[in-house]
């Protein structure tokens, strides 16, 4: 019995596990995923990434790995560090319609790896989520 009402629970979370259909978009549109990417520019101790540092970045990581294009946006970002302090720091966010495969949250994974070790950082925020595009 033990059995069954695992089998039975096993198979109502894969159930839930499920993605749900894409919306239907608006004539000449399609759906498809897009990711929001942080790149902080502060490195602890030393001079932080520079526009020349983050454009070679661009060239070298991002744009072989999506060469139908991103666009990049200046920002910035804050958050409570060590001992409660509030750390503000420059930012560079990165905006890709990604492209139809299986293998793309593979090449976003590295561009975001590939940015921390290059820069020392931590972290590289992302945001992912559905619309409704055009082009």
């Amino acid at each position: 019995m033990k059995v069954l009402g695992a089998l039975t629970l096993s198979f109502a979370l894969v159930g839930c596990a499920t993605t749900p259909p894409a919306p239907a978009c608006p004539a000449g549109q399609e759906y498809r995923h897009t990711a929001q990417l942080f790149f902080g520019r502060n490195v602890a101790d030393k001079p932080g990434v520079s526009e020349a540092d983050f454009r070679k970045f661009v060239d070298e990581e991002l744009t072989p790995r999506f060469p139908d294009g991103l666009t990049v946006l200046d920002g910035g970002g804050q958050w409570r560090g060590e001992e409660n302090r509030l750390i503000r720091e420059a930012a560079k966010v990165v905006l890709i319609v990604l492209p139809k495969g299986r293998e793309v949250p593979g090449r976003v994974d590295a561009a975001r790896n590939a940015y921390k070790t290059r820069f020392h950082q931590d972290a590289v925020l992302m945001i992912s989520q559905g619309a409704c595009v055009s082009f």
